[in-house]
């Protein structure tokens, strides 16, 4: 199983096939730090997939219930399909959540919750081709949970 950061460059796994391959991998290893950083990922993932109400099907139910609609399936719309440079993005303005969160946290003497979003930043770093990983702060290029211990 490839489930490693850096091994679909160049290759044909996708960003997202790589962070959903990682989850459980995470899952496994008890890390928790990387667990938190995938799932947030691949939950703004599919939040930014998902269709706006204004883009679902007009009701033609039942007139008591504004908008509602009858009949199985008949509310259904399919979601929206991201391309491999939108979910880069996403994954990237995740990891600069991340970071400027923990600068606040810093600055408000949070050091230990400040350390641990550069640890997830630097997890989620760790997939995007070209990543700059110095930016998320020492000890955070890997998956370690920015303890500085390999894995």
């Amino acid at each position: 199983m490839d489930t490693e950061p850096t091994s679909g460059r160049g290759g044909s796994r996708s960003l997202r096939d790589r962070l959903r391959g990682a989850l459980p991998e995470a899952m496994k290893a008890r890390d928790t730090v990387a667990v938190a950083a995938l799932r947030s990922a691949l939950a703004a993932i599919d939040n930014a997939e998902a269709v706006g109400a204004a883009q679902a099907p007009p009701g033609t139910g039942r007139a008591d219930i504004a908008g509602a609609v009858v009949g199985v399936g008949a509310a259904e719309v399919e979601r929206r399909s991201l391309t491999d440079a939108q979910v880069e993005e996403l994954v990237r303005a995740e990891v600069a959540d991340r970071q400027a969160a923990a600068g606040h946290y810093e600055h408000a003497g949070h050091r230990q919750r400040a350390e641990r979003l550069r640890g997830e930043a630097g997890v989620l770093g760790a997939y995007l081709d070209g990543a700059d990983l110095r930016r998320a702060g020492p000890g955070t290029s890997g998956r370690d949970g920015g303890t500085g211990t390999a894995r």
